[in-house]
C-alpha cells in the first residue's frame, strides 16, 4: 500500500472512529463505516489525480 492511500484511509477511518461511539446501535454503526469505506474506497481516484499522484 502506498502511502498516499494509507494517509487517506487513516483521516476516513480516525473521522469515522470520532463519530462512531455517537451512534447507538452495533447495526448502524456497520452500516455507516461501510458506506464511508465504499465512498472513501470512490473518491481516492480523483484525490489522487487532483494532487497529481
Amino acid at each position: 500500500m502506498d502511502v498516499t492511500a494509507m494517509a487517506f484511509y487513516a483521516l476516513v477511518c480516525g473521522a469515522l472512529g470520532a463519530l462512531a461511539p455517537r451512534l447507538e446501535r452495533f447495526w448502524l454503526r456497520f452500516g455507516v463505516a461501510a458506506c464511508v469505506g465504499i465512498v472513501a474506497a470512490a473518491v481516492l481516484p480523483a484525490v489522487r489525480s487532483a494532487l497529481g499522484i
